[in-house]
């Protein structure tokens, strides 16, 4: 996983995830410049259509969290608060 998060190019990982990350990386920093030529480089490389749709989809999810905490200036839990909720959403997860 560090060498994914120091540099997915050069990280020893297979080609599907490496062509997966790339694609993110694009859809997150240069958006406009996504093409359908970058689905179906995904493809070659092996990644499955359902794999491309879920890539997709939480990073849309994730572009979308981030932008509506930004906006309402939402702060982190603090490292206490974390620990305490921790043992709760091991136990139940996300469900209310």
């Amino acid at each position: 996983m560090n060498a994914v998060l120091d540099d997915y190019r050069t990280a020893p990982i297979g080609e599907p995830l490496r062509s997966t990350l790339a694609f993110l990386e694009k859809m997150t920093l240069w958006p406009d410049a996504l093409g359908p030529e970058d689905a179906t480089t995904l493809r070659a490389s092996g990644v499955s259509e359902a794999a491309i749709d879920d890539a997709i989809q939480v990073c849309a999810a994730f572009h979308m969290i981030v932008r509506l905490a930004d906006s309402m200036d939402f702060q982190p839990l603090d490292v206490a608060a974390l620990e305490k909720m921790a043992p709760i959403m091991r136990q139940r997860g996300y469900r209310l």
